[in-house]
């Protein structure tokens, strides 16, 4: 497979080195906080409005794409956006910018495990947390005026956001998606629809996707049958971790019941320390499925450390790497499809539902506990979306803000 160049790339205005691609997404890595729908807010910002890489509506097509496959689906949107302005080699440095913050500080932690304290009831997290408040409402608002412009979708993403506040579960969310994948499919007819930009992603070669999508079953059934016939920790380690990346939906705290079920019971690591890695995941920016580095770096049994670490981490990202390369291929080609772009814009109008509801629990009722909290969230509202103030600024303030109240605090 040959790596795609600028000219494979021709249907866009502009093609960028992996280099910028890592750059872009390493000031992200550093200051993106709160959790996944965070994250979306956080790309929005930067790749819709400020950088202007895609347009609201190709945005939301990927959103609404990772929403459906298996993984983190905000590393999946931010892979994909690699991919799309640098092909393969920018998927890949997408991640590494995005991943590498956070997972290097997910390892030291398990390095200095009893000397950082609860790092996850610091005042500096806390404001963390009620920045991303910011941020998730001015991409819901951001999103929905685009997504929703009429009455019809957004009734929809109403509907949707109700689903999921009555069954907050990742199958309550693929209901929800499904929903209005359906809706959109039998109503919005006489609307006009939006035109998709081509995306670029049919460079990669159908070939190249149906090879990835094999090779993803192959590993999840192989990896297994593999680790029992070899007696290989490393081996068996690898496969659990890919596992759980292969089959969890929802993000990253969905996926934390399956690691513990995965390393707790064997006695590779205890349930306190467990517990201990995931109150320093808050504190950290970027993907909550770098935990996993920490679980490498903190196990007895070999490989551990640094190489543990590492394992983890690409065993539980690999997965998402597979079906995306397997997937966008044939993405750009389905979106064109008259029928499928009705289907888009039903699930584009659910995806702002799902956001909607995010906002309220977990963003919400996780960072706002007093007035205080208000004030700041509203202040760093205001700094974005009507000063237009950097988001990694934004994100220093409310740290600064929270902290310096938890000290005068009684």
């Amino acid at each position: 497979m040959v790596e795609p160049t600028p000219s494979s790339f021709s249907s866009r205005k502009e093609y960028s080195s992996p280099l910028d691609v890592f750059l872009a997404f390493l000031r992200l890595g550093l200051t993106s906080f709160g959790g996944p729908v965070a994250h979306l807010g956080y790309f929005r910002a930067e790749f819709v409005e400020r950088r202007k890489w895609l347009d609201e509506g190709a945005y939301g097509d990927l959103v609404a794409l990772c929403q459906f496959l298996p993984g983190p689906a905000s590393s999946q949107v931010g892979v994909s956006l690699g991919i799309m302005r640098a092909g393969i080699a920018g998927g890949l440095a997408a991640w590494c910018g995005f991943t590498a913050p956070s997972a290097l500080a997910m390892i030291l932690f398990a390095y200095g495990i009893g000397r950082f304290g609860d790092l996850a009831h610091a005042g500096w997290v806390h404001g963390l947390k009620i920045v991303a408040v910011a941020v998730v409402a001015q991409a819901v608002w951001g999103m929905g005026r685009a997504l929703c412009p009429d009455r019809p979708r957004i009734s929809l993403a109403v509907a949707a956001a109700l689903v999921v506040t009555w069954a907050p579960t990742p199958a309550g969310q693929i209901v929800a998606i499904l929903l209005g994948a359906l809706v959109g499919w039998a109503l919005i007819v006489q609307q006009p629809l939006p035109a998709r930009a081509d995306l670029g992603f049919a460079a990669l070669g159908s070939r190249f996707g149906v090879a990835a999508l094999a090779a993803f079953f192959v590993l999840l059934i192989g990896l297994p049958l593999l680790a029992t016939i070899t007696h290989s920790h490393a081996l068996d380690l690898f496969a659990r971790f890919y596992r759980s990346g292969s089959l969890v939906f929802g993000g990253g705290h969905v996926v934390l019941p399956l690691l513990q079920r995965s390393v707790v019971p064997p006695g590779w690591i205890s349930n306190d320390l467990f517990l201990a890695g995931y109150g320093a995941a808050q504190a950290v920016p970027g993907p909550l499925f770098t935990f996993s580095a920490y679980l490498g770096a903190a196990m007895a049994p070999r490989p551990h450390g640094w190489a543990g670490g590492l394992l983890c981490l690409a065993s539980i990202y690999l997965p998402s790497f597979l079906l995306l390369i397997g997937v966008l291929p044939f993405w750009d080609r389905l979106r064109s499809v008259a029928s499928v772009r009705r289907v888009m814009c039903g699930v584009n109008a659910a995806v702002v539902g799902l956001l909607l509801a995010a906002l309220y629990t977990p963003v919400w009722t996780s960072a706002i506990r007093s007035q205080a909290d208000f004030g700041i969230a509203l202040v760093a509202l205001v700094l974005l979306a009507v000063w237009r103030v950097p988001p990694w600024l934004v994100v220093v303030c409310g740290a600064a803000a929270a902290q310096a109240l938890a000290a005068v605090a009684p």
